[in-house]
């Protein structure tokens, strides 16, 4: 593989491959697949990597939102794509290309099926939302008769599927919480068919449901960050593979004599003979403040090197006094070696706020080539 010369994000589509087969073994036959391209696929390339997904014959995509979906829709897809937080202002371009919204509230139950009426729609499919305990969004279980009178007042939509969201599948010690939510969602399940007299789909895993849950599985799953190579647990991720590595090159080398300082606001100060390296890499590319000072590092010829002064906005600098290095070496941030989740934890985040804040200016390549 060619060494970096600039700042780019590798995207390995043979990675991609690998975690979705991974993820499927742990399905029967009969359950869907939803695969969550929201937030650009995790900071990687939303098109390439649905486009590639949809080739693989996945049953379902997902976004936040309606403007996600009409990029996915303009790029070539033609599964059907979830949108998982539309807002009534988009339900006319949400109709118009084909997208279908999550019904979480009964302000937006009234605002599409008028949207829908208007536009005339028959069996528009719309997925209801029930909140079980994460408390972000959804209708609760006494809302159902409410649901299914509105529901049965309309031909303008039919529910695809209902479904809630985990709010701590992949931690173990929330195990009891975890299998009251699954419980009261089948409960809800059971409601909504009786009063409807409808059987729509029913998905409530995560990723981490997918691995901690088969119980759980239902009709379909729903997986973002497995599919880019983390399984929220070390076990885990040892048999997924990161789709993405971010690198980049040393620009210059400087001495940095003792009692000299390093970057903006003087935040470092060397209190010895040191060398720095600056990357061309800074916190407008995903790499935030949050990492200055010691707390984050990168890779130079396989040692690491950690961040000193405050990270500037197109640029950081790192120690590498330790390190036989030269101006134009690669500098790895992450790789499939040197994970994501390790410089994350760095700053006590999480490998999803790095991958989703990677900026668009950073160039991609998509492997294989």
């Amino acid at each position: 593989m060619p060494k970096a010369q600039e700042t780019v994000l590798e995207i390995d589509l043979s990675a991609l491959t690998h975690n979705y087969n991974y993820l499927k073994s742990k399905l029967q036959s009969k359950t869907k697949f939803l695969a969550v391209v929201k937030a650009f696929a995790y900071g990687n390339d939303a098109a390439k990597i649905a486009r590639h997904l949809q080739k693989l014959d996945v049953d379902y995509f997902a976004v936040a939102y309606t403007k996600e979906g009409v990029a996915l829709r303009d790029a070539g897809i033609t599964k059907p794509i979830l949108v998982l937080h539309p807002l009534a202002v988009s339900f006319k371009t949400l109709i118009d290309r084909c997208l279908e919204p999550n019904i979480y509230s009964t302000a937006i139950l009234d605002q599409f099926i008028k949207t829908a009426e208007a536009q005339g729609q028959k069996q528009y499919p719309v997925h209801i939302k029930f909140n079980t305990g994460l408390n972000r969004l959804g209708f609760n279980e006494n809302d159902i008769e409410a649901i299914v009178s509105k529901l049965k007042n309309t031909s303008a939509i039919k529910v695809t599927s209902i479904f809630s969201h985990l709010a701590a599948s992949e931690d173990l010690n929330e195990l009891e919480f975890t299998q009251l939510q699954i419980k009261k969602f089948k409960n809800i399940a059971d409601t909504f068919e009786a009063q409807s007299g409808v059987k729509p789909w029913l998905h409530l895993c995560n990723t981490s449901g997918i691995l901690n849950y088969p119980e759980a599985h239902l009709d379909m799953v729903r997986s973002g960050i497995g599919l880019y190579g983390y399984g929220n647990s070390d076990e885990e991720d040892k048999k997924l593979k990161p789709v993405a590595s971010l690198k980049s090159i040393i620009s210059q080398i400087h001495t940095i004599e003792k009692g000299q300082t390093v970057g903006y606001n003087r935040a470092y100060t060397s209190n010895k003979t040191e060398k720095s390296a600056t990357i061309p890499i800074g916190h407008a590319d995903g790499i935030s403040r949050i990492y200055g000072n010691g707390k984050g590092f990168v890779y130079i010829n396989d040692q690491k090197a950690p961040i000193i002064g405050n990270v500037c906005m197109d640029m950081i600098m790192v120690n590498v006094t330790h390190i036989d290095c030269k101006e134009g070496d690669e500098v790895i941030i992450f790789n499939s070696e040197h994970k994501v989740s390790a410089l994350a934890e760095s700053a006590g985040t999480i490998s999803y706020e790095i991958l989703t804040a990677l900026s668009q200016r950073i160039k991609r390549i998509i492997l294989p080539q």
